[in-house]
């Protein structure tokens, strides 16, 4: 038969073919220019360890922003001018009411219309300076010692925010705010009228040292 015939005819080239395209698979990615098309391997570990769970409870009430020019000046020695260090500082100062110190004895029923709430003392949550608006203006004098004095003067302009924050009366505002806050709140919750009054702590006495 014709057909038989040409089929034994090009059996020889036809597993010549296929031989050739099991090499060409096998052996491509060693070829020139293949490193360019393949996808290079990416390995990824991760070994996520949790360290500490924190109840949060704090209400931010209040933030105060502050921008100033501290001068920080450092006597190095009496024989030296003074090292001088200018910041223009940029930093923050946040107002919060600690939750976790309400009690249930800190909420009284008072008939069927009043509840009265002690809420803690209000309290700053955090302070700090903006290191990426804080600039150093001017160095003066510093006698190689640069990288130390600025940490030093960034310090001090750092607990400088939270006195200022303190004497522009940020604890008097968070407590404002909290009855602003958390009065209608409360109100809703409870359908009564809310009276929030200052929590007052009784305090051990201090036992006096031993002679």
């Amino acid at each position: 038969m014709p057909i038989l015939r040409l089929i034994i005819r090009l059996l020889p080239l036809i597993l010549v073919f296929a031989v050739g395209l099991f090499l060409w698979r096998s052996c491509k990615e060693f070829l020139p220019g293949s490193d360019e098309k393949k996808q290079p391997e990416v390995i990824v570990n991760h070994n996520t360890i949790l360290t500490k769970v924190e109840e949060l409870g704090r209400m931010e009430l209040v933030r105060y922003n502050f921008k100033d020019v501290v001068e920080y000046e450092k006597n190095i020695s009496k024989w030296v001018p003074n090292s001088k260090i200018v910041l223009i500082v940029t930093g923050e100062a946040v107002g919060c009411v600690d939750f976790t110190k309400l009690n249930a004895e800190d909420i009284v029923f008072e008939g069927d219309s009043v509840v009265q709430v002690a809420l803690p003392e209000p309290q700053i949550c955090y302070y700090k300076i903006d290191h990426g608006k804080t600039k150093v203006f001017s160095k003066e004098n510093t006698y190689f010692q640069d990288a130390d004095l600025v940490q030093e003067s960034y310090r001090y302009a750092e607990a400088n925010v939270k006195k200022a924050a303190l004497n522009s009366g940020i604890l008097r505002q968070t407590q404002v705010n909290a009855e602003k806050v958390l009065k209608p709140i409360l109100e809703e919750i409870t359908g009564r009228r809310v009276v929030l009054v200052p929590q007052h702590r009784m305090q051990n006495p201090k036992v006096p040292a031993k002679r």
